[in-house]
């Protein structure tokens, strides 16, 4: 199971003002942080206008590798900004995302191919997203006959079947746990991966409600989620559910992040 640090996002307002004022410190912050606490990858998003984000992202490359030699996620549809700031990237990375959208595809897979990235496949194109498994799954294939079309190995495809807020759809959690599924059944070889703390948006008490989702996505398929890795709570569900489904020989995972004080009692 990967993590994806997802602090480093310029909608967040603190990352927006250290953006803005170049504040490097508070960056590179952001990144030992989350590679301390045991990220595999760092999501990477300037999300600033069209016209600032190449400079704003080659920017932020630069200053979390400062930091860390955790690969990272470019968090961005601009082929521009994409392509500026894979010049300096240091290890292989990954492009967060196409989508059944033929024009995202003919514009970002390229970009993806040429330089050797993965890349997140979002279950939705540009008529938005489907309410249902059927219609997630058609989005789904059509990105991956553009993959394979174009050389890219199913390993090297992570889809987000796109969890909703369960507080404005009752069934948001059951359809992202049905869709996990059916793309594990049809896709094997893909990963399969989401922003897993939409699910709790506009409840209380969301940690918990995250920490129980991830339980159940993990067990119908899911190997990858972008969440706050800094989450002691979230690490230990994610580790139990993993022993408990017989994914850690000998419980050695559970047992070194123990003594390691990465989860029980501080």
């Amino acid at each position: 199971m990967q993590i994806i640090g997802e602090k480093i996002n310029g909608t967040r307002k603190r990352v927006a003002e250290a953006i803005a004022g170049r504040d490097g410190d508070f960056i590179r912050g952001l990144a030992r942080e989350q590679a301390g606490a045991g990220a595999n990858l760092l999501d990477v998003n300037a999300g600033t206008a069209p016209g600032r984000e190449p400079d704003d992202l080659v920017w932020l490359v630069k200053v979390v590798q400062e930091a860390v030699t955790v690969p990272l996620c470019l968090d961005s549809t601009n082929p521009l900004a994409l392509n500026e700031a894979l010049k300096g990237v240091e290890r292989e990375t990954m492009i967060n995302s196409i989508n059944g959208d033929r024009e995202r595809l003919a514009n970002i897979l390229p970009i993806v191919v040429a330089h050797n990235c993965t890349v997140i496949g979002l279950a939705m194109d540009e008529s938005g997203i489907p309410k249902d498994v059927d219609g997630r799954m058609e989005k789904i294939r059509r990105i991956f006959a553009a993959t394979l079309e174009a050389g890219l190995p199913d390993e090297k495809v992570y889809v987000d079947p796109l969890i909703m807020a369960i507080s404005t759809d009752a069934q948001a959690g059951l359809t992202a746990l049905e869709s996990i599924r059916a793309i594990r059944r049809e896709f094997p070889e893909a990963h399969i991966t989401s922003g897993l703390s939409n699910i709790s948006f506009g409840l209380p008490a969301r940690s918990h409600i995250n920490r129980t989702f991830l339980t159940l996505a993990i067990e119908a398929g899911l190997d990858s989620a972008i969440a706050d890795p800094t989450n002691r709570e979230l690490w230990e569900s994610l580790l139990i559910t993993e022993m408990l489904l017989g994914r850690d020989p000998f419980c050695r995972r559970y047992t070194k992040a123990f003594k390691a004080g990465r989860i029980g009692t501080r």
